[in-house]
């Protein structure tokens, strides 16, 4: 897909951009609940299952609201096209079915979400894809692993939930000395805060079930990249059938339209809550870019246009001690999922992590006191007030 309207404002594209009117001229985009779609003459069928016609032919794989959602995502993020899945991980599944073959090789960061992790190590693997772990922020590291089998760099950034960032710019710059893919996984800042493709990234992914519906409601993901790539995911969702439904869409639709208002308000939150932990006596520290004194501040500054919604926060003592603030908790909501208006927390060492073994979450820092907060849109003080029941009474 071409981006129809490039001179528009992201805040306009992700209110307006992809929706066709149909004959009816609808104000609201529809939502098509079909399985499949009906022919004037056999002729007409037998063009559009070929592809000698655009048009829609099964909702697997083509479906107008799906569709909606998948032009409005690309042009905010500035690509040629978007293919809509399932889910996040079924996007990520699905880059890998379509851009690699047995023996292939990906490098990818060590600090990776979990289940990516364990995607990668015990599906791929099985496949006979090597995965090759680097430190993310390290340039070097990323070069030193390249083999004349790698095909793709894979990479979060900002990292979950340790906010390590790597540079975009750079390391699009290495992998393409070795005619290598860069993937940038976007979930974190979302095209509101970061765009990957204009860093060099050559892939985008998404799950669209955080931020960019923001409000808990539907699982799906997304990939964002150019036409010719995005025609073989494409043709692995036709096949394979990891597909989005036209209802999620439309709720990712409408969250779209409110992305850059929630995302601002999410990075105000996660700013003042971030220095109100790092001065309180129970907490070692806090994860999170938009301190000044973190290692990255300068780069998260450079290629975003915000820090984000999630903080990292050790918490003194341990295990325990983390799971007694969580405990307290009576207004943050105690899930693994994050991306949310509300607030919501958790123990990635026994959650979201906790399928890795002790010597892949020591690598990818995740600690036993380490705890995951997803700062949503309440009230600060009451955040404050909520946080502040569990780690005053752990006395510093």
């Amino acid at each position: 897909m071409d981006n129809e309207h490039p001179q528009w404002h992201p805040d306009t594209l992700a209110v307006r951009a992809g929706h066709e009117r149909t004959f009816e001229q609808e104000h609201g985009e529809p939502i098509f609940t079909t399985s499949s779609f009906v022919y004037s003459s056999a002729a007409e069928a037998a063009r559009k299952f070929s592809g000698e016609e655009a048009g829609n032919v099964y909702s697997r794989f083509t479906n107008p609201t799906v569709h909606t959602f998948e032009r409005r995502l690309a042009a905010m993020e500035g690509g040629e096209r978007c293919v809509a899945t399932s889910s996040g991980m079924s996007a990520i599944l699905s880059m890998a079915l379509g851009l690699l073959e047995s023996g292939d090789e990906i490098v990818a960061s060590r600090s990776l979400f979990g289940s990516t992790i364990g995607l990668f190590d015990k599906y791929l693997a099985k496949f006979g894809v090597v995965i090759r772990y680097v430190p993310l922020s390290d340039l070097s590291a990323w070069e030193a692993a390249v083999t004349p089998k790698t095909r793709l760099f894979f990479a979060e950034t900002p990292s979950n939930p340790l906010q390590e960032l790597v540079d975009i710019r750079r390391l699009a710059d290495v992998a393409h000395r070795h005619d290598i893919k860069l993937v940038i996984d976007n979930c974190f800042c979302t095209p509101a805060l970061q765009k990957p493709l204009s860093l060099g990234a050559d892939l985008v992914i998404h799950s669209a079930t955080k931020f960019l519906d923001g409000q808990g409601r539907a699982i799906g993901g997304a990939i964002v990249g150019d036409h010719d790539t995005l025609e073989k995911l494409y043709g692995v969702v036709r096949t394979c059938g990891p597909c989005m439904s036209p209802f999620n869409a439309w709720i990712f639709l409408k969250g779209l339209e409110t992305l850059s208002l929630r995302m601002k308000a999410h990075c105000d939150n996660a700013l003042a809550l971030a220095h109100w932990l790092e001065a309180h006596p129970s907490v070692e520290r806090v994860h999170y870019a938009g301190l000044e004194h973190h290692a990255q501040h300068a780069l998260a500054v450079q290629q975003q246009s915000g820090f984000g919604a999630v903080l990292g926060v050790e918490i003194k003592g341990g295990r325990e001690n983390a799971w007694s603030v969580v405990d307290a908790t009576r207004l943050m909501s105690i899930t693994g999922n994050l991306g949310d208006t509300k607030t919501t927390i958790t123990h990635p060492a026994t959650t979201t992590h906790g399928k890795l073994s002790d010597e892949q979450r020591r690598i990818a820092g995740i600690s036993d006191g380490l705890l995951r907060i997803s700062v949503g849109i309440e009230a600060l003080e009451d955040l404050k007030a909520d946080l502040a029941r569990g780690l005053d009474q752990l006395g510093g």
